[in-house]
């Protein structure tokens, strides 16, 4: 099934809401994730392109700046309770993955506007698996998608009520744009605040490709002393300036 069948498969779409999901996140303020961070000028220009196509059908605002989700981590913590919460070991696990695959940079190609039944995405793809080889290091979360229905994917922003499919089936191909190729150097770990729907997201570290380091942002060294893996590749401290 392709992914235009499998959105069409459904007679609407999924509304989302604007409220705080304190059940969700229950107080803890931070939620983080690994992905590429493609906010780039040609990027958001595509990404709002699309968001035009579909208009007032999408939530406002959504602010999240423009990223490929690799794996979805939790909420931090230096002692984790909970099966969503993330903390030194996880990230350890991760690095350790990271640095035996040795992944090398590479390409990713930006292209259709597609959707799922919650949200509206621009296709991601990457040469020889790059992507799901890179899932598979990060993944693993309890809010994770298994392996074989991971879809990368660019996200243009969230349908603010349930609109029928073949409507916006239409509007989906009025969306037209050459592919966008960008060469990937590093992956990010980012974090965004957990009580804000669609809100802005914040690089709080980065893994190098080339020589597998990974230095943490200053804005993510309040997490840094406890999640910080103790592994003799990681550097503390603003090595890198946001």
């Amino acid at each position: 099934m392709t992914l235009r069948q499998a959105f069409l498969a459904a007679p609407l779409t999924l509304p989302n809401v604007r409220r705080d999901f304190v059940e969700w996140h229950r107080g803890r303020p931070c939620f983080v994730l690994w992905a590429l961070d493609l906010d780039l000028p040609e990027v958001r220009a595509r990404q709002q392109a699309a968001a035009d196509q579909l208009g007032a059908l999408l939530l406002e605002p959504y602010r999240r700046q423009p990223h490929l989700t690799l794996g979805l981590c939790g909420f931090p913590s230096a002692a984790p309770a909970a099966a969503d919460e993330f903390g030194p070991v996880r990230l350890a696990a991760q690095l350790d993955a990271l640095r035996t695959l040795r992944p090398p940079p590479f390409d990713v190609e930006i292209g259709a506007l597609e959707s799922f039944a919650s949200a509206p995405f621009l296709t991601t793809e990457a040469a020889c698996g790059s992507l799901d080889r890179l899932h598979a290091c990060l993944a693993g979360g309890p809010m994770d998608p298994p392996a074989h229905a991971y879809v990368p994917h660019l996200t243009v922003g969230l349908y603010a009520g349930a609109w029928p499919t073949v409507e916006i089936d239409r509007r989906l191909d009025t969306y037209a744009a050459s592919p966008l190729r960008l060469r990937i150097e590093r992956l990010s770990l980012l974090g965004y605040a957990a009580a804000e729907v669609g809100g802005p997201l914040t690089r709080l570290a980065d893994y190098e490709l080339s020589d597998g380091r990974f230095r943490w942002h200053p804005a993510g060294e309040a997490l840094a002393s406890c999640l910080q893996p103790p592994s003799p590749g990681c550097e503390p401290g603003s090595l890198l300036k946001v």
